[in-house]
């Protein structure tokens, strides 16, 4: 292997594609399951440069021949380049750290910082706190061994200004958990996730929701990627242009754009043509409800009723919404039921069609049932789709006017516009 991942589990990594595309050489993903594989590899040397995640950022370290001093400050490593059969060992994750705070106004001057997880990570976020002169920096871990909080003692400390999650909770395919409460943290003024896959997650949506800045990892892994490049090539890139690239493209081309508004409004009719004017693979929910169910969604509704086909529904949600690059038609009522908008919004905007009521389609729909109930509905549901979007199509023209109006809309969320 020349250039390549090494790690316990990768099938979550996006590392290929950004590699391939700022360094224009193969990038392979080499999983090493145990930590005999890996000592294996490293002995091995059979390499001309890798990165290197959890759970080996310090495992590698006795195999280096030379550390660089930050690295070895850390005491994580995540680069390592093969020169003539010496290894050297750098760590990019702090500068890639640094880049998605700076990046986002974050600064860790004075304030309180919480960073759950005491792995490699965790030491490379702390030295970033702490070079940024942090004020005091607490560390919270599953265990609360080695001189860290559980969390339920984390919870104590309302005086945290900004947390950190260094550890996997949250990660694919275990999307939709959290280690903590934020309720429990009244002071908070930001939340950083170095979990980049999924792009939020649960912890960063939360608090979005409680109006706090939040931001997942994504960022940070492609500015590591990008100065860990440096290292495999020896050549200079003009960094902050290269990470934002990189990052809006790999963005738009991984995320998924989900649509959501009244029966009849004409999601999927527009989301066939948005996916494929993107390039991007079309899923209708209701289909896919249909054939966790094995009947159809009237049959459902007569035979075990509403909250039976919502059960089914969050299912699908959040099967689906684990996926990428995607475009999904979702079912009227999808914002109805709590957790569903997140496992939406994890991976990509979500994108409100909006019809008037006396236009809106009924055929097949055991919920449309005559203008006067649609209105209701629409009453119903009216502030739920405002909460849930994050852009809004209106439907009122030629289907292709408002698949063009979409396509419009969701290239310039993606282009950071």
């Amino acid at each position: 292997m020349e250039y390549g991942l090494i790690g316990s589990v990768l099938g979550h990594s996006f590392s290929k594609p950004i590699h391939e595309a700022v360094g224009g050489y193969t990038y392979e993903l080499h999983p090493l399951p145990t930590e005999e594989e890996a000592r294996a590899f490293l002995e091995s040397r059979d390499f001309r440069a890798i990165n290197v995640t959890i759970p080996y950022k310090q495992l590698v370290i006795p195999y280096c021949d030379v550390v660089d001093p930050l690295a070895e400050k850390i005491g994580a490593v995540n680069t390592v380049v093969n020169r003539g059969g010496r290894l050297y060992g750098y760590n990019t994750d702090y500068a890639g750290f640094s880049y998605l705070a700076a990046h986002h106004g974050i600064r860790f001057r004075g304030r309180t910082v919480l960073i759950l997880g005491s792995g490699g990570t965790h030491n490379t976020v702390s030295a970033v706190c702490a070079d940024g002169g942090a004020a005091n920096i607490l560390t919270a871990s599953r265990s609360g061994k080695n001189g860290t909080l559980t969390y339920a003692q984390a919870a104590a400390h309302k005086e945290v200004d900004i947390l950190i999650n260094t550890t996997p909770v949250g990660m694919y395919p275990r999307n939709g958990d959290c280690a903590v409460d934020l309720d429990a943290f009244p002071r908070l003024k930001a939340v950083l996730d170095v979990v980049y896959n999924p792009f939020c997650t649960e912890l960063v949506l939360s608090a979005r929701e409680r109006g706090i800045p939040a931001f997942g990892g994504l960022e940070m892994l492609v500015a590591q990627a990008v100065y860990a490049s440096e290292h495999f090539t020896g050549k200079l890139l003009d960094e902050k242009v290269v990470i934002r690239k990189t990052f809006l493209d790999l963005q738009a081309r991984q995320a998924n754009v989900s649509l959501i508004g009244m029966p009849g409004s004409g999601k999927t009719t527009i989301g066939r043509g948005l996916a494929k004017a993107l390039g991007k693979q079309f899923v209708d929910l209701d289909e896919v409800i249909e054939q966790k169910a094995g009947c159809t969604i009237p049959d459902i509704f007569a035979r075990d009723g509403e909250a039976a086909f919502r059960a089914i529904e969050a299912q699908a949600a959040a099967e689906v919404g684990r996926g990428s690059g995607q475009v999904i038609a979702c079912g009227g009522g999808i914002i109805k039921t709590p957790g569903n908008v997140h496992a939406l919004r994890q991976n990509g905007p979500v994108l409100w069609v909006q019809r008037p009521v006396n236009r809106l389609a009924t055929a097949g729909r055991p919920l449309s049932k005559g203008r006067e109930a649609l209105l209701e509905m629409e009453k119903e549901r009216f502030p739920l789709y405002e909460r849930a979007a994050d852009l809004i199509v209106e439907n009122t023209a030629a289907f292709d006017a408002a698949v063009q109006t979409a396509l419009q809309k969701t290239k310039e969320y993606f282009e950071g516009k």
